[in-house]
């Protein structure tokens, strides 16, 4: 369990926070935190998984931020990264913001494993919410109630004998109330009913009922209004306000954790490109060839080392040369 593998502190101000890239963000939906929180990862895998939950938003975890502050080579890093997203912890992703020129790397990060579905989900939902951001702003600047006061419901037993009054539109109700607001302005039931679709054309622009009622009363002549109907339909034609500017949406690409080749959700399992898989099984317990590999490189490594330390034991500085000649026999470096 990740508490038994993990001692590492992951306050903000111990890890740096991501300037240009690979900045943390947490994908809603998080559950609390439990001892047996990323069970499923090796243990190495587990206590950076660990380290990384405890990060604050928006903090770098590159690997080589990662590694500058855990006991573990940008090497190990890199392959608990990689057992986290084939498990499902996390997805590298390039963004490029709206009215920014540059892409940077997020990385989304989840306490409970998720399938890829769920992350082909979760980056197409966040695609479509984006423009449904200015309709939540429209709607927030008129905060005003959508209809007008109709009374309380009549209860089972008596509604044939109290019929519910007929319910009136948010705009119908804002011109029932002009003439509150200055009584020159008072307006009739079938002038309300007309002129009601233009107010709704404000509402759907952004405007609040404060807005339309300031620009049907303000400026009006000192003796008098003839029409208050025309008035009210000339100023909701001519002065209506501009439809609100259309939010360019973020651009977003899914990248491989290790590699950071781009491309669709569906084209990169695991969060892994098709090379970085290798022999990784979806649990993250795979990659035993490269494992494999890895450590014969490095047996490799440290017999050259060896072979040339004891060259430079030998007295003639040619010796070390000619020793390393012959220890290096059959000892060849593979990829």
């Amino acid at each position: 369990m990740a508490g038994n593998h993990c001692s590492f502190s992951a306050s903000s101000g111990e890890h740096p926070m991501a300037v240009s890239g690979y900045g943390k963000r947490h994908v809603p939906g998080q559950r609390p935190r439990r001892k047996d929180d990323f069970a499923e990862l090796k243990p190495r895998a587990a206590a950076v998984a660990a380290y990384i939950d405890r990060l604050p938003e928006g903090a770098d975890i590159s690997i080589k931020a990662l590694a500058a502050r855990l006991p573990y080579g940008q090497q190990a890093v890199g392959t608990a990264l990689r057992q986290m997203s084939a498990a499902g912890h996390l997805r590298r992703v390039r963004e490029r913001p709206p009215g920014c020129g540059q892409w940077v790397t997020r990385t989304y990060f989840s306490r409970l494993p998720r399938s890829d579905t769920w992350w082909a989900g979760f980056f197409a939902e966040a695609e479509s919410a984006e423009p449904g951001a200015v309709r939540e702003t429209a709607g927030k600047a008129a905060p005003e109630e959508e209809t007008t006061p109709v009374g309380t419901a009549p209860e089972p037993g008596a509604a044939q004998e109290q019929p519910e009054r007929p319910e009136r539109s948010r705009a119908y109700g804002t011109l029932a109330r002009l003439g509150e607001a200055d009584p020159r302005m008072g307006l009739s039931a079938a002038d309300c009913e007309e002129l009601a679709p233009l107010v709704a054309q404000w509402f759907a622009r952004g405007a609040g009922e404060r807005q339309v009622v300031e620009a049907l009363t303000a400026g009006l002549p000192g003796e008098g209004v003839h029409s208050p109907r025309a008035v009210a339909a000339w100023r909701l034609e001519h002065k209506i306000p501009p439809p609100p500017p259309v939010r360019s949406r973020t651009l977003r690409l899914v990248e491989c954790t290790v590699c950071g080749v781009p491309g669709r959700p569906e084209a990169l399992p695991g969060g892994l490109c098709r090379e970085c898989r290798g022999g990784e099984r979806r649990d993250g317990s795979g990659g035993a060839q490269a494992d494999a590999q890895a450590v014969d490189v490095r047996r490799k490594a440290a017999a050259v080392r060896a072979a040339m330390a004891r060259g430079r034991r030998r007295g003639s500085p040619d010796e070390p040369r000619d020793s390393r000649a012959g220890a290096l026999r059959g000892t060849t470096l593979g990829r």
